[in-house]
């Protein structure tokens, strides 16, 4: 090719123009670009990126092998005779240190039950490790190490809603447990939400590959910054097959943040319920397209209520981000501090798209839970129930919820785990008196007998059984 056509062809390349918002994204120009080395982004990032090992004492239950002969068996059936010895379980996972003092984010699942925690930091010393938080319902939790003087290198969370698909990344972490590796990939989507992986599904997916032993470990950009934990990968082998799944870094500040307040993890609420706005919905409110999330019912006196969101409302945006679906709307506002108010956009029917304002602020613990464990002869008997509030309708995932009578807990053994009850039903009604708070439900339970008809709700399913004890 001609000398001249080839510097023609370079100056057109880096000449033309960028689309809007990708002026800081450029591909490679050059035979030398693409040599470019990730070694100083990795150099800079990965000491802060640690192992961890958890270990648990579980139970196990094994007969001995005298009795598992065919005719003990037969003889004794389910009444063999059981060993029970305790045995520990070891998991594998990987954290990220985000502050000098020594706290660790890591998932959630890594450190489940443990009793004993190990951090090997990267030039492999070890470091014992307490958990200081725990949050089931994202799958994080930041564990705290005691590093004397030694200096930390740490994280700095960026902005995971800068991200766009195609940005470079690279995941840290220990995958079955070979050592710190350093993987390299593109973001392959956002706003993922229909991965079923936690309670607030919004997920950053990437091609960089994610293993076993990877949980915990860095998604970072290649300035350095943190922008997602390493959570999840889909698999049908159980190796990675280029979908991973990381915990966006604005819920990672979010969760880092209730540490160091309170020491919990207190976020907004809306004080509504709401549903994914689907191709059906969308012809039927005179949308152009799918997307955002209808009002279903509204609290009175919330936020949603005080922000003049009315049922039928579409929310399409939250502080200027599309709200693609229901679980997109609970993450943003779960991402955020219970302070303050956030601009939001609605879709109303007759009156186009308006801006509204809705306050940040806790759900009200009001009627106080007043914890009951039911005793007596009744089919509750052994269940721990407590007044249902919007408090412990966000803390249940129980949207909508915000009356009645909720069963806690079920004792092993006791006459209600017998009859079926279990942790997250709500009681509405025995023999056909309504239950509105747990000192009714004691007394109609006292005052009934022998026989019982209990009215519950069961995951949006209403049941009734009767029951004669």
């Amino acid at each position: 090719m001609p000398i001249r056509l080839v510097l023609l062809i370079l100056v057109l390349v880096t000449a033309w123009p960028l689309t809007a918002g990708a002026q800081d994204r450029e591909v490679p120009s050059s035979q030398e670009e693409i040599r470019l080395s990730f070694a100083p982004v990795v150099e800079a990032t990965a000491p802060a990126v640690v192992n961890i090992y958890a270990s648990r004492m579980v139970e196990e239950r094994a007969r001995s092998p005298l009795f598992r002969d065919p005719f003990f068996e037969r003889f004794f059936g389910d009444r063999m005779p059981e060993q029970r010895r305790q045995r520990e379980q070891r998991s594998l996972g990987s954290g990220v240190i985000v502050d000098p003092e020594g706290l660790i984010v890591t998932n959630e699942h890594v450190v489940r039950g443990a009793q004993e925690i190990t951090v090997v930091l990267h030039d492999r010393r070890e470091f014992s490790a307490e958990i200081v938080l725990t949050d089931e319902r994202t799958d994080l939790a930041v564990l705290r190490m005691d590093p004397g003087d030694l200096d930390l290198n740490t994280l700095e969370l960026g902005d995971s809603d800068s991200l766009a698909v195609g940005d470079l990344v690279l995941a840290i972490g220990n995958p079955f447990g070979v050592g710190q590796t350093v993987t390299s990939g593109i973001v392959s989507g956002l706003a993922r939400t229909t991965v079923g992986i936690s309670d607030y599904n919004f997920f950053i997916q990437t091609d960089a590959a994610i293993n076993p032993g990877n949980s915990g470990g860095a998604l970072v950009t290649l300035d350095g910054k943190l922008v997602g934990v390493n959570t999840a990968i889909f698999s049908r082998s159980g190796g990675s097959v280029g979908i991973g799944f990381a915990i966006p870094a604005s819920m990672v500040r979010a969760v880092v943040a209730g540490v160091q307040t309170d020491g919990r993890v207190v976020r907004p609420w809306l004080g509504m319920t709401g549903q994914s706005v689907t191709a059906d919905l969308a012809e039927g409110l005179g949308l152009d397209r799918p997307g955002g999330t209808i009002v279903r019912e509204v609290y009175p006196g919330g936020p949603a209520d005080r922000a003049g969101l009315r049922r039928g409302d579409v929310i399409l945006e939250i502080a200027g981000r599309d709200v693609q679906d229901l679980e997109a709307l609970r993450f943003r506002v779960a991402a955020r501090v219970p302070e303050g108010s956030v601009p939001i956009t609605v879709y109303r029917t007759r009156d186009g798209a308006r801006e509204l304002t809705l306050p940040l602020e806790v759900p009200p613990e009001e009627p106080e839970r007043a914890e009951t464990l039911i005793e007596g002869r009744n089919p509750l008997t052994g269940a721990t129930v407590a007044n249902l509030s919007p408090a412990l309708a966000e803390e249940l995932d129980r949207p909508g919820e915000w009356q009645g009578v909720a069963v806690l807990e079920v004792r092993r053994g006791a006459p209600a785990a017998g009859l079926g009850f279990r942790p997250g039903d709500v009681i509405l009604a025995i023999n056909g008196e309504p239950v509105a708070r747990t000192q009714d439900l004691q007394r109609q339970l006292e005052a009934s007998g022998p026989r019982w008809r209990v009215r519950y709700r069961r995951d949006g399913r209403v049941n009734t059984v009767e029951i004669a004890l």
